[in-house]
């Protein structure tokens, strides 16, 4: 299966599977559009194609990525593990056994078949069919949500944020969400920990004006690679070209020395002045389920705007989970755990639930060895690029399923006595944890839910966990179903 390399592409494939519905009735980019779309990402729903919306030119997608089938098909694969057993197999093949992770990440953009996928630049494009310059370079051609009733104002949900290090000119590509201030600026929500902020710090020392590039669009596999936890020295772009089995196709911005992806539908080019007051952004209500508060951020300043003759504006809504973010979570849950495997062997799987929004609650199940192991895990996850947010993490033993949060509850409920299985430290928090200490600093709390061995202190027998004789549920299954007792299987 090939990657689709266009937003137009990912369309007329998800319509051809029935995957994609269109609304052909006009809507209200203010509210109503979240409205319409909640419900259905919640209810597991289709991809939806707003051909009118109010005061646009354009059509609006949304809910693109909302599913497994759908994600999977936005990077060409059938099953997402199978990004992960491709990136499994380069790692074995190429990678020393064991190591720091940091050894490991810095050679990572060195493999073989990664270089065979770095970003080939081109003339023309057809992001740049329409070049918009000055007063023309207007924020009005697009449809822009006010997601919910709280907002500060229109958002942009699904930009690929392009900056380039002052020093080395080497680009990052981040989502950072982009508050409408008026036709031609936006706000910049960039955290401290992030590859554009860096940027920005670094200008700000220089005293010059960083250029900026924000791109709507183009390959699904380059919108989810903005949004990956990559390693600093990945370039976004190769990692996509890595997606896609070939490399991604950039364009010299029309504006400044910027590269941008040639298949985007729009492309929002400006600066972002260290010098400038910083300018209060927000509310917003985000991924939390809860409104981010109004804080203060750089201005964006778009002086052009390119975009296809014939392009469309695809958007995301975030709020209480389940939301679509949680499939492109699942995607990175899948690409990366093979080299989370090659730092921690003993790591079976891992799952970030819905309800935990990605950094409150991560499921870890162990091939337990040794005493204390849970507590290596434990200690060793919080110390890995974004697992630094973590703010609970529960390890299980080998045979639990983590992806089924109840189960996973059950079995570690059941194996823990809470003083002695419980284990609390402080690290850096996600920034928009409204329930942290300190701005960015909270506290963790890892609890070991895997069966204790007499190394820890625990001598008596450990009981079996019933389970029924295999061969009678077997034939007891059976039965039901010829009853009509069971449903069918889907």
């Amino acid at each position: 299966m090939q990657a689709p390399v266009n937003m137009k592409q990912f369309v007329n494939d998800l319509e051809s599977r029935g995957w994609l519905r269109r609304i052909s009735e006009e809507v209200d980019p203010r509210l109503e559009i979240t409205a319409l779309s909640d419900p259905v990402m919640k209810a597991g729903g289709p991809a939806l194609l707003f051909e009118r919306v109010k005061g646009a030119d354009c059509p609006l997608a949304i809910n693109l990525f909302g599913s497994p089938q759908r994600m999977a098909l936005a990077l060409g694969v059938e099953r997402l593990d199978e990004i992960a057993d491709r990136l499994r197999g380069l790692l074995e093949m190429e990678l020393p056994q064991g190591g720091l992770w940091s050894k490991l990440l810095s050679v990572l953009p060195k493999l073989k078949e990664l270089k065979a996928f770095a970003p080939k630049q081109v003339k023309s494009a057809p992001c740049q069919e329409v070049v918009l310059k000055g007063e023309q370079a207007r924020l009005d051609l697009l449809p822009i949500l006010t997601c919910w009733p709280q907002d500060a104002g229109p958002f942009i949900t699904l930009p690929q944020v392009i900056t380039a290090n002052p020093d080395t000119g080497k680009h990052n590509v981040g989502m950072y969400r982009l508050q409408r201030f008026d036709a031609h600026t936006t706000g910049m929500h960039w955290h401290r920990h992030k590859g554009g902020a860096a940027h920005y710090r670094r200008a700000k020392e220089l005293g010059q004006k960083l250029p900026v590039a924000v791109a709507l669009g183009g390959a699904p596999a380059s919108v989810y690679a903005a949004c990956a936890p990559l390693p600093e020295n990945l370039p976004e772009y190769m990692f996509s070209g890595f997606l896609l089995r070939r490399p991604v196709e950039l364009v010299k911005a029309a504006a400044s020395d910027l590269l941008v992806p040639a298949e985007a539908d729009v492309v929002l080019e400006g600066y972002v002045d260290p010098a400038e007051p910083l300018r209060i952004e927000g509310p917003f209500g985000d991924h939390t389920g809860y409104y981010s508060l109004a804080d203060e951020y750089p201005v964006f300043h778009i002086t052009a705007i390119t975009h296809r003759r014939d392009f469309l504006y695809p958007t995301t809504i975030v709020g209480i989970p389940p939301m679509e973010d949680f499939y492109l979570g699942m995607a990175t849950e899948r690409i990366f755990l093979p080299l989370l495997q090659t730092v921690l062997p003993e790591v079976v799987d891992y799952h970030m639930p819905a309800e935990g929004v990605f950094h409150n609650l991560v499921f870890v199940a162990i091939d337990k060895k040794h005493p204390g192991q849970a507590y290596k895990v434990m200690n060793a996850l919080w110390g890995q690029g974004q697992m630094m947010f973590a703010k609970v993490i529960v390890v299980v033993d080998a045979d639990v399923d983590v992806h089924n949060p109840q189960r996973a509850w059950w079995e570690a409920l059941n194996h823990i006595d809470p003083q002695r299985d419980i284990l609390f430290t402080k690290g850096p928090a996600d920034a928009l944890d409204h329930a942290a200490q300190l701005p960015c600093l909270h506290s963790k709390m890892g609890i070991d839910g895997t069966k204790k061995l007499p190394g820890e202190g625990f001598e008596r027998p450990w009981p079996d966990r019933i389970e029924m004789d295999p061969e009678v549920e077997k034939a007891a299954l059976a039965r039901l179903k010829a009853w009509g007792l069971l449903p069918p299987e889907k």
